[in-house]
């Protein structure tokens, strides 16, 4: 039997959402469409849904507009049916049932971040445990305290000691066997890096090693290395070392599918930073690629480094892709379709309305609110008074009449820098909400049970009404 969906809208949006729901077909559900009388569908609340939706429901399912707030599980405890919040985009409706009626689930990975903090000796513990902070909220599961060239760290052991007071697992990693030794001793979980020359120092703690070639591209010495410690029990990492473009980079994702294959079950480490800090290129289409490579070959660690301006938001980036790349790889899938972390600067559907739907729109429109939309012809502004489009958004500003009024005039100003970015990029843009740039910047949380409090320029356009009204 077929799910019975029952879709909640606006008078605005209800001739589009049938033009969608009606281009689906045939479905796996059958659907009724009710307009709960309100002009703008995401204005809608839980407690104008309760007065306007007479209970009982003939459906499985009410699907809500992606900007609609409420508190769902009130709504769906109240008339005995699952409410869902749909995409904020009608065009999106598609690609949300495609995925079994929600959102992609990103939850899971199989992969250990590594997050190196380069510059340990130099900065004090305060500053190690801060950045370390900063690490593990961006999706470090391993802090790795990196030790410099010539470079004295007198307070290794002080450090490794209070990244374990603040619970998080500590690696030490050294070209210097003596600061390998003092860091085992204070209690580090991993040590970078030995070879098969430097094995005894395994034997002094419990730290699990990560293995390297005693000579670099020496796969052969590497097994010798693991094979002097599988025969003792021991466990360890290994690490056949990425080379950067040009400098061996093709040879040493060979040497990575090489060893997959020698040693099925080993423990794979690849450290991504001669790719990400050495190509000054945006980091995160570097990473995405990286991380289908640890996918495929189900390498379970990668050492991250944050260092570069270019490269902030690598650690950020890593989380993100490794949760896409598990999702996609269960789903025996191409990586599409699973949210936009991995898309800063452009989107795959930037635009969700074509320029007649907009028309459509905003003839429509009876109040003097400017909306603001963005498709493939510029960007649209709209209100009763009219329907303007540019690309340039100085050519909008002699149209919307807001010489003498300085709050709205800051707030369009706003906006339309907003969309001119959006519609330039090709980025999704939606009106009174800031653009996402996925995992290459933050983005606040939002409470979906209430709507947002009001803006500073509408504050400051009510207050001069009620000035005037004195």
């Amino acid at each position: 039997m077929r799910e019975r969906l029952l879709f909640l809208t606006g008078r605005l949006a209800r001739k589009r959402l049938e033009k969608v729901l009606a281009a689906m077909a045939p479905s796996e559900f059958s659907y009724e469409v009710r307009d709960l009388g309100v002009k703008v569908a995401a204005l809608m609340t839980a407690d104008l849904i309760r007065r306007r939706l007479p209970a009982p429901l003939e459906a499985d399912r009410v699907i809500l507009p992606g900007r609609c707030r409420g508190d769902l599980e009130a709504l769906s405890q109240h008339y005995g049916v699952r409410f869902d919040r749909g995409p904020e985009e009608l065009s999106d409706l598609p690609a949300f049932f495609g995925r079994k009626g929600g959102p992609p689930d990103l939850s899971r990975h199989d992969v250990r971040i590594f997050a190196e903090i380069v510059e340990a000796p130099t900065v004090s513990v305060e500053a190690i445990l801060a950045r370390a902070e900063a690490h593990r909220a961006a999706g470090a599961d391993v802090i790795d305290l990196g030790c410099l060239p010539d470079t004295p760290f007198p307070h290794l052991e002080e450090a490794v000691q209070a990244l374990h007071e603040r619970g998080h697992v500590v690696s030490v990693d050294s070209a210097e066997l003596e600061e390998l030794r003092r860091g085992a001793r204070a209690g580090a979980d991993f040590l970078l890096s030995l070879n098969e020359e430097t094995l005894e120092l395994a034997e002094e703690s419990a730290a699990v090693p990560i293995l390297i070639p005693a000579q670099h591209g020496d796969l052969d010495s590497l097994e010798r290395a693991m094979d002097a410690l599988d025969e003792k029990g021991r466990r360890y990492l290994v690490d056949p070392v990425i080379d950067p473009i040009h400098f061996g980079f093709t040879d040493s994702l060979l040497r990575y599918a090489e060893l997959r294959r020698r040693r099925p079950e080993a423990e794979i480490l690849m450290g991504t930073g001669n790719l990400t800090e050495l190509t000054e290129a945006d980091s995160m289409g570097v990473t995405a690629l990286l991380m289908g490579v640890v996918s495929e070959l189900r390498i379970g660690n990668v050492l991250v480094v944050q260092v570069s301006p270019h490269t902030r938001r690598t650690v950020q980036e890593h989380d993100a892709a490794r949760r896409i790349m598990f999702a996609a790889r269960e789903d025996a899938a191409l990586p599409k379709g699973y949210g936009n972390r991995l898309l800063g600067l452009h989107d795959r559907k930037p635009f969700p309305n074509a320029p007649e739907e907009i028309a459509e729109t905003a003839a429509q429109i009876t109040d003097a609110n400017f909306r603001i939309e963005v498709a493939e012809d510029g960007v649209h502004v709209y209100n009763r008074h009219g329907h303007q489009v540019a690309e340039e958004p100085f050519a909008l500003y002699p149209k919307l009449g807001v010489e003498d009024d300085a709050s709205h005039a800051f707030y369009l100003g706003v906006e339309l820098a907003r969309a001119e970015i959006a519609w330039r990029l090709g980025k999704r843009y939606a009106q009174d909400n800031p653009l996402d740039w996925g995992a290459a910047a933050d983005k606040a949380e939002e409470d979906l049970t209430r709507f947002k409090e009001e803006g500073e320029t509408l504050k400051a356009a009510r207050a001069k009404r009620r000035a005037r009204g004195r």
